[in-house]
């Protein structure tokens, strides 16, 4: 049988003839139907007594010198016993079937959004804690796998990767999330077993242990000093440390407040149940160097209803400061500040109670400084306020800052000296 040639083929393309099939030898054959805009390989074999033909590629895409490499080559496969054509059908259709998988198949990432709207959102204090953990430490490590391919080795790994950035809290709440998502997984049938079900703290952070660290007089001096020579340190941000420190409050209570909580005639803060962790409402007094630094971050929010508005590069789905901002300007701050002990902004709270018994405050008035509730039967019975008392501690705390930035706190007498008097 005559081999046909390159030459022949272009001959045929120019001149526009058509053909059912014209032959090249072993079972190689090119056909060009009206209708096909360019000339096809074909392979035609038998296989348990019947014809069977399968396409090998387009000419042009295909060498006549490949497509004859490919026909030797299937031969070769139907001589061992293979349906070439047969198990190239049954590829493809695997193949779009694992496609067809893979394009409906659920993703951590797309597991996690779904798992904060129905789970978290409207039902929990505080949303963003959890919106923080899936954003920064969950979807970074497994948010890209297909939720039935997540082994606990992934689990695992997420875990010691936060452990070693030195969080062992958040590692053990994030193990908590995950579980909780998986589970939630399970009941929407996407899983039948959870990766991180066999999991516990011990996997994790270990056991929390609370923390004791306050800062001292000597340390708020100096502190407030490296606030004023931190190098990318704003102002706002030096505003928002001070007031957290006057106010006793947490922090993602100031960074979510806005303006129309405050009565700053009134020198007021009016803290909403639904922004407080023990969902107990408060009216914080506002001593007057803590009004100027709230009238000074009110000049600086630009007309913004929040205290703190979102800055340019942050997520704007969330319209204020959040709470991983002040944790990375308060590192800019401790790197002046070379053999101070490590200390958190949550290590503030401490700081201000313990001062605040220092300064001779009443415990009673000290702990609803930082809205404790009042513990046991004092606690049922007694539904005073203390707001006059708290402003009046609230005042003498405010300045004592004050004197330690400006370098004369012995200014400051405590309560009992003045009632020693």
């Amino acid at each position: 049988m005559a081999k046909i040639s390159d030459v022949q083929i272009r001959a045929w393309i120019k001149a526009g003839e058509r053909f059912e099939g014209r032959a090249d030898g072993g079972g190689l054959y090119l056909r060009y139907r009206a209708g096909d805009s360019v000339p096809t390989w074909r392979f035609r074999y038998k296989f348990a007594g019947k014809p069977r033909v399968m396409n090998i590629g387009s000419y042009g895409a295909l060498s006549l010198a490949n497509a004859r490499e490919e026909a030797r080559r299937l031969f070769a496969q139907v001589a061992l016993g293979h349906d070439v054509a047969g198990e190239k059908q049954t590829r493809k259709a695997e193949a779009l079937a694992q496609m067809e998988q893979e394009k409906n198949a659920l993703r951590v990432s797309e597991l996690a959004a779904e798992y904060f709207t129905r789970q978290i959102m409207g039902r929990w204090k505080h949303p963003d804690i959890v919106r923080r953990r899936i954003d920064k430490d969950i979807n970074p490590c497994i948010g890209h796998l297909q939720v039935e391919d997540v082994k606990p080795r992934h689990i695992d790994d997420m875990l010691q990767k936060i452990v070693a950035r030195g969080a062992p809290t958040i590692a053990n709440d994030v193990l908590r999330w995950v579980r909780r998502m998986f589970d939630y997984a399970i009941k929407r049938h996407a899983l039948e077993v959870n990766p991180a079900g066999a999991f516990d703290i011990a996997d994790a952070g270990g056991q929390e242990q609370s923390r004791e660290r306050w800062l001292t007089r000597g340390e708020l001096s100096q502190f407030f000093q490296a606030m004023h020579t931190a190098k990318g340190f704003s102002r706002e941000n030096e505003l928002t440390m001070k007031l957290i420190l006057a106010l006793c409050c947490r922090k993602m209570e100031l960074c979510g407040a806005q303006w129309a909580e405050f009565d700053l005639e009134g020198a007021i803060w009016h803290l909403p149940a639904e922004r407080v962790k023990n969902g107990d409402a408060i009216d914080i007094p506002l001593p007057p160097p803590a009004v100027q630094w709230l009238q000074e971050l009110q000049d600086l929010s630009g007309g913004s209803r929040w205290v703190l508005p979102a800055r340019k590069m942050q997520n704007r789905m969330i319209p204020h400061v959040q709470e991983s901002t002040l944790p990375c300007a308060l590192a800019k701050v401790r790197r002046e500040m070379p053999g101070v002990t490590n200390f958190t902004i949550h290590d503030f709270r401490r700081t201000a109670r313990t001062h605040l018994a220092a300064l001779g405050v009443d415990p009673m008035v000290a702990e609803r400084c930082l809205n404790h509730r009042i513990r046991g039967v004092e606690g049922i019975y007694n539904r005073h306020k203390y707001f006059d008392e708290r402003r009046h501690a609230l005042e003498l705390w405010a300045a004592l800052l004050v004197a330690l930035e400006h370098g004369n706190e012995y200014n400051v007498t405590p309560i009992k000296q003045v009632n020693q008097s």
